[in-house]
C-alpha cells in the first residue's frame, strides 16, 4: 500500500489489488477507518498501517456492501462499525455469494491464494446505522457520515471531513475506470447523488478505486453518468435499441452493456 496525506491527519491508502483506495481520519480521541479491505489478511495489514500512524481507538465506516470494502473488518476488534441499514442487510444475506463469485474469478486467473483468503474471511456485522446523516466526534474534529441517495448501490455512505475539505466518496466516484453500475446500481438516480457530494464543495474527493480527484472531475463524471441515465431510460422506453445506446455511450461497451440490459427488462 501507499499512503497519500490529504490534509491535517487525513490520509488515503492506495492498494494495487483492485486499484482500491481506503481512508483514515485521525482525531485526538479516536480515528475513523474508511473501509477495511478485501479479506482478513488485507485488513490486518491495513490495521497495522493505521497503528503506525496513531494509537487512538478506532471506529470503522463501510461505504457500501461490496465485499472488497468490508471483508477485512475482523482485523479491527472492538471498533464501532458504521454503515447504512441496507448495507447491513445485504452483508448478512449476500456476502457469501459475492465471495464465491470472486473466488472463482481469482482461481480462473491462477490466484488461488486470494480465493482461499476471500472464502475464509468472516463477516462482521455493522453496529451503528447511517440512514441519512450522522456526525461522529473524534475528539477535536467532527466528521459527517452521509447517505447521498441511491447511486452505485442503494446503501452508499460517504465521509466528509469539513475542516480539511476532504470527501471519501466510496464507489460513488471512480478514477481510472468507468463507474461500476452493475446489477445493483441506480443509473437514473446516481447523478443526483453526485449533486449532494458537490454541494459539500470538497477540495479533495477520494474515490473507492483510483487516485484522489477534485470537484471538477466529479462534475465531469456526473455528466457522463447523466448521459448513461438518458441511454438507460431510452432503452427502457423502447426509443433506443441497446446497440444504438452503446454507440452513444461515454464508456466502453463492457462498462455500459450491463446497465442497458437491465434497462431493457425494467
Amino acid at each position: 500500500m501507499r499512503w497519500i496525506e490529504l490534509g491535517d491527519r487525513v490520509f488515503a491508502s492506495r492498494n494495487t489489488e483492485l486499484d482500491q483506495t481506503m481512508g483514515l481520519v485521525v482525531g485526538r480521541d479516536r480515528c475513523l477507518v474508511v473501509d477495511t479491505g478485501t479479506d482478513e489478511r488485507h485488513g490486518a495489514a491495513w490495521a497495522a498501517a493505521v497503528r503506525e500512524i496513531t494509537p487512538v481507538p478506532w471506529a470503522v465506516v463501510i461505504t457500501h456492501a461490496h465485499w472488497d470494502h468490508f471483508l477485512g473488518t475482523a482485523a479491527f476488534p472492538g471498533a464501532d462499525v458504521w454503515a447504512h441499514p441496507a448495507c447491513a442487510a445485504e452483508m448478512a444475506v449476500g456476502a457469501r455469494a459475492q465471495a464465491l463469485t470472486w473466488a472463482e474469478h481469482y482461481r480462473e486467473s491462477g490466484r488461488d491464494h486470494l480465493a482461499d483468503r476471500l472464502l475464509a474471511a468472516r463477516v462482521v456485522a455493522p453496529t451503528h446505522e447511517v440512514s441519512t446523516r450522522v456526525e461522529v466526534d473524534l475528539g477535536d474534529r467532527v466528521v459527517t457520515l452521509l447517505h447521498p441517495g441511491r447511486g452505485h448501490t442503494d446503501n452508499d455512505v460517504v465521509v466528509h471531513v469539513p475542516d480539511e475539505g476532504v470527501l471519501f466518496a466510496g464507489d460513488t466516484v471512480e478514477q481510472g475506470a468507468p463507474p461500476s453500475i452493475g446489477k445493483d446500481g441506480y443509473p437514473l438516480e446516481w447523478p443526483a447523488a453526485l449533486d449532494v457530494l458537490l454541494d459539500l464543495a470538497p477540495r479533495v474527493v477520494v474515490p473507492g478505486h483510483g487516485e484522489p480527484v477534485d470537484a471538477g472531475f466529479v462534475r465531469a463524471q456526473r455528466a457522463e453518468l447523466s448521459a448513461i441515465a438518458g441511454l438507460f431510460d431510452g432503452v427502457r422506453s423502447g426509443s433506443l435499441t441497446i446497440e444504438e445506446a452503446l454507440a452513444q455511450s461515454p464508456y466502453p461497451e463492457e462498462a455500459t452493456r450491463p446497465a442497458l440490459e437491465r434497462g431493457r427488462v425494467a
